[in-house]
């Protein structure tokens, strides 16, 4: 867990993600500035923070807390 608090993304960010999950559909992100090809899988509540379980192009498995995340 981060010491940075959870700032909540915009519903229309949070929504497509979760369509992307739903779809199974790839999407193109930024991971603290780092360009990513990331499977949705679920996006979770935890430890007062949203979180995205995806799945990386080489079939690894990340949960990234949402407010680190840019499209």
């Amino acid at each position: 867990m981060s010491d940075t608090p959870y700032l909540p993304i915009a519903c229309a960010q949070h929504e497509r993600l979760e369509f992307a999950a739903l779809t199974k559909q790839w999407l193109d992100v930024k991971v603290d500035g780092v360009a990513q090809r990331l499977l949705p899988l679920d996006v979770v509540t935890r430890d007062g923070a949203e979180w995205l379980v995806a799945e990386t192009e080489s079939g690894g498995r990340l949960t990234l807390r949402l407010d680190r995340l840019a499209f």
